[in-house]
């Protein structure tokens, strides 16, 4: 394919509209509206052609927007309504099925879509759209259905608890392709919101670099960061001599720990290591470390790396054999934690 080609992008939100999520109505309008809005805006800074579908599903599958320019773009308020049960399966198999039948002619088109539901399938197998009537069949159509898609498409799901996620992987999602989110409140939809922006921003990002489809959109771990997709994102390594890496003994004060190791403190210089799941701030710079060498990378291309917007998100360590993450901290006080390392740039 000729480099002169559009990177023409499909996204699709399909979004539960059983009963249940009659308290999150307001906010579901809220969370797709940004997303466009959002989607909107980095088409244009990229120069990539965004068309977007949205599906609603309840007792029956809805297609609501067909691939639709991102920047003509309707609110969802006057087309999004709950009531009746969750057929979700029947939305997965309608969704990709359909979308699978849009043309994919002179550019490097790529599918990525979010499902989000607040429960577990209970209505596919009365659904119109369903080729079985039969659970156990409907499970088997979906995960052959995944297996046999194609490099470029990318489907995703969000589920309110971990039976939701046995049940995701049960029907052949990818274990990073699914989220945990909680579905009992507006700040809930929220922050899932942020989960589906920084992994959008990831995709985005990624087909800049010639990446089309991604197993691991809600990871940090190795599929998500790894040799290829560091060389990929244009990741540079760091001069080994402008960096020390301190082993932390135990709990310490970042600057205090940093002076009692007999360097000098100066403020942005030490980046931690991601341990646990936590809030990063925009601003932040991100580096990785590969661990049998001990080479650090960092540059604005990290963050593009983990998929991090220009906004605070929270971001989770997933386990990666070969690579770690470290966040820049901006405090003086900043508890460490015993047996991580710490990064300081000299």
């Amino acid at each position: 394919m000729s480099g002169n080609q559009n990177y023409i992008n499909h996204v699709a939100l399909v979004l539960d509209a059983s009963s249940s999520m009659s308290h999150l109505n307001n906010k579901v309008v809220e969370v797709a509206d940004r997303q466009i809005e959002y989607l909107a805006r980095r088409s244009r800074e990229l120069d990539q052609e965004t068309r977007v579908t949205v599906y609603v599903f309840s007792n029956e599958v809805e297609c609501i927007i067909y691939d639709k320019d991102v920047l003509r773009m309707p609110s969802l308020k006057q087309l999004y309504r709950v009531g009746g049960m969750t057929a979700l399966l029947a939305a997965t198999l309608k969704s990709q099925r359909e979308l699978a039948q849009t043309a994919q002619l002179y550019g490097d088109h790529s599918f990525l879509t979010f499902i989000l539901t607040d429960g577990q399938e209970n209505a596919s197998h009365r659904c119109a759209d369903a080729p079985s009537k039969s659970a156990k069949a409907l499970v088997q159509a979906v995960s052959k259905m995944i297996e046999t898609q194609d490099d470029n498409w990318t489907l995703a799901v969000l589920v309110p608890d971990q039976m939701g996620k046995r049940e995701a992987m049960q029907c052949g999602f990818p274990r990073d392709n699914i989220a945990v989110w909680d579905a009992t409140s507006t700040q809930g939809l929220e922050e899932a919101g942020e989960v589906i922006r920084e992994a959008t921003e990831k995709f985005m990002v990624g087909r800049t670099k010639g990446i089309r489809g991604s197993k691991a959109v809600f990871s940090t771990g190795g599929d998500a960061v790894n040799e290829a997709t560091i060389k990929a994102a244009g990741l540079t390594a760091v001069d080994p001599s402008g960096y020390e890496l301190i082993p932390v003994a135990r709990e310490a004060g970042i600057r205090e720990w940093v002076v009692e190791c007999g360097h000098t403190f100066k403020n942005g210089s030490a980046f931690y290591q991601l341990s646990k799941s936590e809030k990063v701030q925009a601003r932040k710079q991100i580096a990785v470390l590969e661990k049998k060498t001990d080479k650090v990378y960092t540059g604005p291309e990290a963050r593009a790396l983990l998929g991090l917007p220009d906004a605070e998100v929270r971001v989770k360590p997933d386990h990666n054999d070969d690579f770690t993450i470290f966040v820049q901290s901006t405090s003086v006080n900043r508890k460490l934690v015993p047996q991580t390392r710490l990064l300081l740039m000299v």
